[in-house]
């Protein structure tokens, strides 16, 4: 009977605030079910150690809690305009050249320092976008090219429902062949956010799986583990962190571009993948991430097969903020992504 009662005053509170988005809500509450699940109504304050713009960014009005399904060609065209936007801003902040091309028949955008430091590296972006949109081609790559001083290669690989696994994979793996006739191994580095995260992760198992040589280094920044479990923050959080609708986690994780692979697939989860002897990896994620428990699980993975991996966790923010470029916090994430490809590509 406590637990119901709990329940229902959980409820009401919901209700209330859901009539009165100003309404305070000033008590936590948390009901443990039978099966573990848990339901629960918190209060979370702004962390204070935030910087001006990220508290801004974070506060701003939000137009609606309700779940809003876009079709494929909408999410699309939507993430289209904000690379769009995104390259533009870019390329005001960076002194760098952009140009669409093609590596081994695969579509990429070329991202080319004006002054190019090591013309002997070479760094591979793997966009985000939940496998089946574009939403970091540019704003990925552009930070990177530009403080690396590296030529930058962003790769368009094919996208889900059209193409579902492992077509991306063999986008990546074509694109290293090609550029292993130009580079060392250990002078290439593979990066990308989100889904472009976790395929870098995907590549750098089917790599080792081929017995290819490995790159110099992986740059998995806020990456899913696994295509058969998100992780408690997946519970917690959306895209856009604690702001507005959050599903509830049923089953395989973007079944549509698991398509008819076992969820458990080594390659395509690569937490459940011989981790031994992969390369140096830089982890980042942040607190209010719906990858946060998944980039996280994956670093100790990393770390228990005696691989060099850190983890880098910043407060308070959601899914990729580094896609924001007015933020401070989003300087300080390039600043760390650049460093740590010059340390070990240049090793």
């Amino acid at each position: 009977m406590r637990c119901v009662a709990v329940a229902m005053l959980l409820m009401g509170l919901v209700a209330v605030a859901q009539e009165n988005p100003a309404a305070k809500i000033t008590a936590n509450h948390a009901v443990t079910e039978a099966d573990g699940r848990v339901r629960m109504q918190r209060v979370v304050p702004l962390p204070q150690g935030l910087s001006p713009e990220a508290k801004a960014w974070l506060s701003r009005p939000l137009t609606t809690d309700a779940d809003v399904p876009q079709t494929i060609e909408q999410r699309r065209a939507g993430l289209d305009v904000s690379q769009a936007k995104h390259r533009d801003e870019l390329l005001k902040m960076f002194p760098v050249t952009v140009k669409d091309s093609a590596v081994a028949g695969v579509p990429v955008r070329e991202v080319v320092p004006t002054t190019i430091k090591h013309k002997d590296r070479v760094l591979i972006c793997l966009h985000g976008g939940g496998f089946n949109a574009d939403s970091g081609s540019y704003s990925e790559s552009i930070p990177v090219a530009a403080l690396t001083g590296v030529r930058v290669v962003s790769v368009l690989y094919r996208l889900a429902p059209e193409h579902p696994f492992p077509a991306g994979v063999e986008d990546v793996i074509a694109v290293y062949k090609a550029l292993l006739k130009t580079y060392k191994p250990n002078r290439i580095g593979i990066f990308g956010s989100s889904a472009g995260a976790g395929l870098t992760l995907q590549a750098a198992v089917k790599i080792k799986q081929l017995k290819m040589p490995m790159p110099g280094a992986l740059g998995p920044f806020s990456a899913p583990a696994s295509m058969a479990d998100g992780g408690d923050s997946r519970s917690l959080y959306n895209t856009d962190g604690l702001r507005g609708y959050v599903p509830i986690p049923d089953g395989v994780l973007d079944p549509e571009y698991v398509g008819k692979t076992d969820p458990r697939d080594p390659v395509l989860s690569p937490i459940n993948a011989d981790l031994l002897n992969m390369p140096p990896t830089l982890f980042i994620t942040s607190e209010r991430d719906l990858l946060l428990s998944a980039t996280s699980s994956l670093s100790r993975a990393f770390v228990r097969a005696g691989n060099q991996s850190q983890l880098i966790v910043f407060e308070g923010l959601p899914h990729c903020f580094w896609n924001n470029n007015a933020l401070p916090e989003s300087r300080e994430a390039w600043g760390y992504m650049a460093n740590f490809f010059d340390r070990e590509l240049g090793r």
